[in-house]
């Protein structure tokens, strides 16, 4: 027994890292010219694809009984709700390989499996570019344009990227970008703070994603 847990180990050790690094050589494939560009959850998603699969080979082996096991337990998982990250989709079945492989008593792969899955998720999420919101915000004044220069500069502050999408008599337009921790009541009393008591207003209208 202590020789077969031993020899799966050695298996998990090469399999493993080796189905990561080819899984990562198919995401990150050059992009030819023309191409939409690939999202960073769709790459990492196809990497751990592949870590994912070699697990699941590696608990299946030989064994017949195990690949129907697999098969039918996963068929028993029903998304009910929309999953934004398609990543929390592959790790869902990485944590039904990993239960597979206690139940079949390969304690030493699942223990092994589950620490280089940690691993890679922390690596390729760290990769992953902050998330962002987007908002339409119009400043609407007597003359907007005169405070344009501090808008922009407390829009910077708060580390909003924008670009003015139009300038009128009594109104300036924005399409800015929000870190998702952000508060758009603060920008907004910093905004009505440079000239207070006037009548101007700041209204954010957030674009939802296509």
């Amino acid at each position: 027994m202590l020789e077969a847990h031993a020899e799966g180990f050695v298996r998990a050790l090469i399999a493993l890292p080796l189905a990561t690094a080819m899984g990562a050589l198919l995401a990150f494939r050059p992009r030819r010219r023309g191409t939409p560009q690939r999202s960073a959850p769709v790459i990492q998603t196809q990497i751990i694809l592949a870590l994912v699969g070699a697990v699941v080979m590696l608990i299946v082996g030989a064994s017949l009984a195990r690949a129907f096991g697999i098969v039918g337990a996963a068929n028993l998982i029903r998304y009910r709700a929309k999953i934004d990250d398609p990543k929390d989709a592959v790790v869902m079945l990485a944590t039904l390989s990993l239960g597979l492989a206690c139940g079949v008593e390969l304690y030493g792969l699942a223990a092994f499996a589950t620490v280089f899955i940690l691993g890679v998720l922390w690596i390729v999420e760290s990769l992953e570019p902050e998330q962002r919101k987007t908002f339409d915000l119009k400043v609407t004044d007597s003359d907007p344009s005169s405070m344009r220069t501090q808008i922009e500069g407390l829009l910077r502050r708060f580390e909003v990227t924008y670009e003015l999408r139009s300038t009128g008599p009594k109104e300036l337009t924005y399409e800015t970008e929000l870190p998702l921790d952000a508060r758009t009541d603060r920008i907004s009393n910093a905004i009505l703070q440079l000239k207070p008591g006037s009548e101007m207003e700041v209204n954010w209208e957030e674009k939802k994603k296509k």
